[in-house]
């Protein structure tokens, strides 16, 4: 499965921030242990790149690298594995490469119309961030009446209680960060995973 159809297949992307790769490793397992199967690993510094490398040999995992803004760092994340690349703003020059090497690329949006011209761009999965901050499910909403096929994946802020609320509103999927680890064990963010999970099937 190609990580777009794991993006849209299982709704939930868990984003992780951690301060080396040793713990978004450990972090990405516990939610893989509830059930989560897509991740995000930011790689705000070069040493959480190994965490990628490591992650990618898990069965049915997709992992991508997110706050990638230069071809340098897109290519070090794919060469360690990375299924798909996700940047923080939009830039022709970064899509491009990662069109040249046949790895999708996800850009992050805040409005209308950094949405629609990323759809234009033929991105598959477009990051609606920060989500919560700019209106939460109405905004979502409120881009999409005029612009139903947007395909849009709302991130920042959303909680394992709240983003089923997304996906009814037309979200293709959402990006779930703290929510699933903050202040909390490897037991607790597996059972936190596990409870997200169960909550698609509402």
């Amino acid at each position: 499965m190609n990580p777009i159809e794991a993006i849209y297949k299982n709704k939930i992307v868990a984003v992780i921030r951690a301060e080396n790769a040793s713990e978004a490793i450990e972090k990405a397992k516990a939610m893989a242990d509830g059930g989560i199967k897509v991740f995000e690993i930011t790689i705000e510094n070069r040493g959480l790149v190994s965490a990628i490398n490591e992650l990618k040999n898990i069965p049915d995992i997709t992992v991508m690298a997110g706050n990638v803004i230069t071809s340098m760092q897109a290519q070090e994340a794919i060469d360690n594995g990375a299924q798909a690349i996700v940047s923080p703003v939009f830039q022709n020059g970064l899509l491009k490469y990662c069109t040249g090497c046949k790895v999708p690329h996800i850009v992050t949006v805040s409005t209308s119309n950094e949405a629609y011209n990323a759809w234009k761009s033929r991105i598959p999965v477009i990051k609606l961030f920060p989500a919560k901050s700019m209106g939460q499910v109405e905004y979502l909403e409120d881009l999409l009446r005029p612009m139903p096929f947007l395909n849009l994946m709302p991130s920042g802020g959303l909680s394992i209680e709240d983003f089923v609320d997304y996906l009814n509103a037309g979200a293709v999927a959402v990006g779930i960060g703290r929510s699933l680890y903050k202040n909390a064990s490897l037991k607790e963010i597996t059972e936190r995973a596990r409870y997200a999970v169960s909550q698609l099937k509402r």
